[in-house]
């Protein structure tokens, strides 16, 4: 996949605008009230993300300007779904939302099918499951399952996870107190916890704002790369809390670092 080449999809990036905060903020305001023309403004000063997006997937075998349309359409959505009144840089909400919309095309466009025979093994292994759930009243184990159908355990996983469809990072999974719970925060991002904004700030006096709790779960959250699951089991609250406290706890290092 060429990256370097100036122009992709007729876009020479070379020439892309970069727009200043107060420019952003102001298109933004139009772009609310149904401005069409300050979208395109906003899409088209905001497209050096893309390009820098893509570059993460210069091992792929992709067409560059394949991935980067794709990549506009996740900019798009996140600019429609994009809440300006939270305190977060619309670059960290859109990187994110790029990201997933590339895989999701390169997972869609994937040559390697799943098999039939694959199929029979998941289908046979979910309607054991649910039969084991009925006869016992609570969930089976997966040793259970493969004796029940006499299958080897491994090629029971290998199965069901061939047949999962693939589902965005932002897919609310409950919410509890008025507090939502994404997909996001229950994986660990134990591979890239380097690309963190948390882990490449000091924050070391920013920290000694938060309360004793607050900081132990920011510590256990940015720097250990847990789930906020893990943290609420670790710590003896709800992941509903966990949640919570996170958010002040980075909204407050967020005004002591501005």
């Amino acid at each position: 996949m060429i990256l370097n080449k100036v122009e992709i999809c007729g876009v020479n990036t070379s020439r892309l605008p970069l727009l200043t905060a107060e420019e952003k903020n102001t298109l933004f305001e139009r772009i609310k009230k149904g401005d069409k023309e300050a979208r395109e403004l906003y899409i088209k000063g905001n497209l050096r993300l893309v390009l820098s997006v893509i570059k993460r997937f210069s091992s792929s075998s992709e067409n560059a300007d394949d991935l980067f349309q794709i990549g506009c359409i996740g900019l798009m959505k996140a600019i429609d779904n994009f809440d300006c009144t939270l305190d977060v840089k619309f670059s960290t909400y859109a990187v994110p939302m790029i990201v997933g919309e590339i895989r999701r095309y390169l997972r869609d466009n994937n040559s390697i099918r799943v098999s039939r025979s694959l199929r029979d093994i998941a289908y046979k292994a979910i309607y054991a499951r649910e039969s084991l759930s009925r006869e016992t009243a609570q969930e089976p184990t997966l040793h259970q399952i493969s004796e029940a159908i006499q299958i080897p355990e491994e090629d029971i996983v290998y199965a069901l996870d061939a047949i999962q469809s693939p589902i965005s990072l932002y897919d609310p999974v409950y919410t509890e107190g008025g507090d939502t719970l994404y997909v996001m925060d229950q994986i660990s991002d134990k591979k890239n916890k380097e690309d963190n904004w948390v882990r490449n700030l000091s924050l070391s006096e920013a920290m000694k704002h938060l309360t004793p709790r607050e900081s132990r779960i920011i510590r256990l959250r940015f720097f250990e790369g847990r789930t906020q699951m893990e943290v609420a089991e670790e710590i003896h609250i709800s992941q509903a809390q966990v949640s919570r406290l996170e958010k002040n706890a980075l909204k407050t290092m967020r005004g002591y670092l501005k």
